[in-house]
């Protein structure tokens, strides 16, 4: 079985010390950075913008998984690429054409994402999987995090899990939201293949990242 990826979000850093944070969290093992950008008007909150991404970008050499939770979204993808996003995750309902919108991320050079909210069915991806490089469930509803696991997530990995299958591409599928030691398991078992974690990662001692990715990854 392959390894699971882990991405801390720095959506639970602490925010004065943003590059020590990431530092840190590559040195405790994590596989990718995860960077939330909201705009309190697509998800009801304000985060960061491409300045913020490229004044850390700098601090890590892993790859930067950025999620876009802004709309209109096409105007910024230049934008957050040439801060250092790798990754690029978008939604469905945050412009008039998704397609065009992948597009546009692998024309900028960075590997595309989607995002389903919890209310967003699975179906959504079949018109554009071809063109995905990442699948994003989202197990809370996007804006905050410490928010706890919504179980109508699982039966979607399933989904999406044989709609990859079914491609035969090795199409990374995510899941965030109140995903930590104990939820873990149930993800990786329907189908995850890498796992988004903020509190569970930045909660607390500064000191204990590594044994918070252990136990993540141990428990999936």
């Amino acid at each position: 079985m392959a390894r699971t990826l882990i991405a801390p979000s720095i959506l639970a850093a602490d925010f004065a010390r943003l590059g020590e944070e990431v530092r840190a969290a590559e040195a405790a093992g994590a596989d990718m950075i995860h960077v939330d950008v909201m705009d309190g008007h697509f998800v009801p909150n304000i985060s960061i913008g491409p300045s913020v991404v490229k004044s850390i970008r700098p601090h890590s050499k892993l790859p930067f998984d950025v999620h876009l939770m802004i709309a209109p979204v096409d105007p910024f993808i230049q934008q957050f690429r040439d801060a250092g996003a790798d990754i690029i995750t978008v939604h469905p309902e945050a412009g008039p054409h998704v397609h065009r919108t992948l597009q546009a991320i692998r024309a900028s050079g960075a590997k595309a994402g989607v995002s389903l909210n919890p209310g967003t069915p699975a179906e959504v991806v079949d018109p554009i999987i071809d063109l995905v490089d990442l699948i994003l469930v989202m197990s809370v509803n996007p804006g905050f995090g410490g928010q706890s696991f919504i179980e109508t997530a699982l039966p979607k990995i399933e989904k999406l899990r044989k709609k990859i299958d079914a491609t035969g591409r090795d199409i990374i599928l995510e899941v965030d939201g109140g995903v930590n030691a104990k939820t873990a398991p149930r993800v990786i078992e329907a189908g995850a293949t890498a796992l988004v974690a903020g509190t569970a990662v930045y909660g607390g001692d500064p000191t204990k990242y590594a044994d918070n990715i252990r136990a993540i990854r141990g428990s999936a």
